[in-house]
């Protein structure tokens, strides 16, 4: 079963918005057995929308629509969808008393007469009631085929496709399939260099003959690796997933640090709660991105102690203890300057473990170090770890490597495979 999914905005074509909204609709129909096509973006106008909507229902078993539902004059979904069916808009008299009522309800004041466009159903469409806002959704079989029109706001859209869409793609699906995604997490080897060593392992399990696929994702510093099957049953196909991931594994070693939702955060969350160990960090070209990300992880107050962002070479002596010597010798972007940050780190929050990133982001070249270097280190009681790179990409992007391969340092170090 193959699902579109279209979204509308001249917004989204602009940048403005981000469309989070095809991304977790996507992630909801391979639960329902639906296989997501395509996404489409099509700016606020009515004959572009109905002819993106036209195209979508000839490739596609359904259509789902998000945006365009709202009350002002840019807001022209159900005009299109109308178009589209070959049918009139009707005002719901139903529809225009729960809005009535609604506005009432919230104290909003006198309802603008435009809300009112929010009433006007295509003939032989059913509304979709919302809770949360103000307009309602569409749904329309055209040829025989489903088209479900929602709203674009996140949380609208959300409560209409689990109540009613997804109930409804899941009854046309039938029991019988399946489609499951299996995600292994990388951190520290590139896209291209992964697929070269993965690439032949695959195609020697016969995992294609097993209708099983391969996918990456790659993301500055981690890449992940994405197995795909279809089976009667969740169970069927994980279980042609099972001998692949076995030896993907196998073939990646400590490469792979989660699968699925677990982020590299959250395995470092995960391995200092295990060991009951307390962490601290200090940064340099990072700015503290080290920091925010072990602290987006629930609960990270039971194991992080603080930072220090010593972005200046002197910060690193005066706060950190950093012998000044060292910083003359090796540089502020070295290894030893990196150790001796981490143990500044350490005994400064008396943690278990302290974590340091420094290096050149750009956009020059410092002390002779070209742009990319980037110098990382983890000390405990038993010594210091270190470890230097050359980051590809702009400033941005370097610090971003720098901060995922600092946490994968400190991962592999938990786990005594560094």
């Amino acid at each position: 079963m193959r699902c579109e999914i279209v979204g509308v905005g001249t917004e989204l074509l602009l940048g403005q918005i981000i469309n989070s909204n095809a991304a977790w609709i996507g992630q909801r129909l391979a639960e329902v057995g639906w296989d997501c096509l395509r996404h489409t973006v099509v700016g606020d106008n009515e004959e572009r929308i109905a002819e993106v909507l036209r195209e979508a229902q000839e490739r596609a078993d359904a259509v789902i629509v998000t945006g365009g539902l709202g009350p002002t004059q840019d807001d022209v979904t159900r005009e299109a969808v109308a178009a589209v069916a070959g049918v009139a808009l009707r005002r719901d008299p139903a529809i225009e008393r729960w809005l009535e009522e609604r506005f009432a309800r919230l104290g909003m004041g006198p309802m603008a007469r435009m809300n009112l466009r929010q009433a006007d159903v295509p003939e032989g469409a059913r509304s979709i009631d919302n809770p949360r806002g103000s307009a309602p959704g569409l749904m329309i079989e055209i040829g025989g085929k489903p088209l479900y029109a929602v709203p674009g706001v996140p949380r609208e859209m959300e409560g209409m496709l689990e109540r009613v869409v997804l109930p409804d793609l899941a009854a046309r699906a039938g029991e019988g399939r399946a489609i499951v995604s299996r995600t292994l997490r990388t951190a520290g080897v590139g896209e291209s260099l992964l697929a070269e060593r993965l690439t032949p392992l695959w195609e020697s399990t016969g995992a294609a003959g097993e209708g099983v696929t391969m996918a990456y994702l790659a993301s500055p510093g981690e890449v992940r690796v994405r197995l795909t099957a279809v089976g009667a049953t969740r169970e069927e196909a994980l279980a042609r997933i099972a001998p692949v991931e076995r030896a993907v594994r196998e073939e990646l070693g400590a490469v792979v640090y989660g699968f699925d939702d677990e982020t590299l955060e959250q395995a470092v969350a995960r391995l200092l709660g295990e060991r009951r160990q307390s962490l601290a960090t200090a940064e340099s070209l990072t700015g503290g991105l080290v920091g925010g990300r072990v602290t987006t992880v629930p609960g990270a107050s039971d194991y992080y102690r603080g930072g220090v962002v010593a972005y200046a070479t002197e910060a690193k002596a005066a706060v950190l203890g950093v012998d000044q010597k060292l910083l003359d010798e090796h540089g502020p972007a070295s290894e030893p300057v990196a150790a001796a940050m981490a143990e500044g780190a350490r005994l400064a929050f008396a943690a278990d473990v302290g974590l340091a990133t420094t290096g050149v982001a750009g956009p020059t070249e410092q002390d002779g170090r070209p742009i990319g270097s980037v110098c990382l280190a983890v000390a405990d009681t038993a010594g210091t770890a270190t470890s230097t790179i050359r980051a590809p990409g702009d400033r941005t992007q370097v610090r971003a490597w720098a901060t995922a391969l600092a946490l994968d340092l400190l991962r592999r170090r938990l786990e005594g495979t560094e």
